[in-house]
């Protein structure tokens, strides 16, 4: 039996201390031990991109990420970016845009798409296209999720000039 470890981690602004295995992975802290499911279990092997996250200032795929090396770290999850009653512009256009079909990628999709406009405030298409390449959907074509990210960007950027 391996030894358990203490690990911190704060994840949509709340604290968390636990015991974790070196090999659990963070996708199964986060899902089975800290009841936040936004997060899909997909391929387990990188390849999907559901399971995406925020570590930091990454995006990063939490089924390839022990809960050991993300001791300390500041996780967001689809849960974090917005609420029912306050989505965030990328919920919204995804919503909007119809950027989902079946849903089962769509938080991981969002995630990745928070963090490359936070790198990228004002992508072109195909900045979008090859920021995302590393989440997969099978349903939609990708049409409509590039769509819906261009148009979160406009939102976003067009919310900081009012703000300026």
């Amino acid at each position: 039996m391996s030894k358990k470890m203490q690990i911190t981690l704060t994840v949509n602004g709340t604290r968390h201390e636990l015991l974790a295995e070196p090999r659990e992975l963070l996708i199964h802290v986060l899902r089975e031990r800290l009841n936040i499911t936004g997060p899909h279990i997909g391929c387990e092997t990188s390849h999907c991109g559901a399971c995406t996250v925020i570590m930091g200032d990454r995006s990063i795929k939490s089924c390839t990420v022990f809960a050991a090396q993300a001791d300390g770290a500041s996780i967001t999850t689809i849960e974090g970016l917005g609420s029912p009653d306050a989505l965030h512009p990328l919920q919204e256009a995804f919503r909007e845009h119809h950027g989902l079909q079946c849903g089962f990628c769509t938080p991981g999709m969002i995630t990745r798409a928070a963090q490359l406009l936070k790198e990228n405030p004002d992508p072109t298409e195909e900045e979008v296209r090859f920021g995302m390449a590393g989440n997969l959907c099978r349903c939609t074509g990708y049409q409509n999720i590039v769509k819906s990210v261009l148009a979160a960007a406009a939102t976003l950027n067009s919310s900081k000039e009012a703000a300026e």
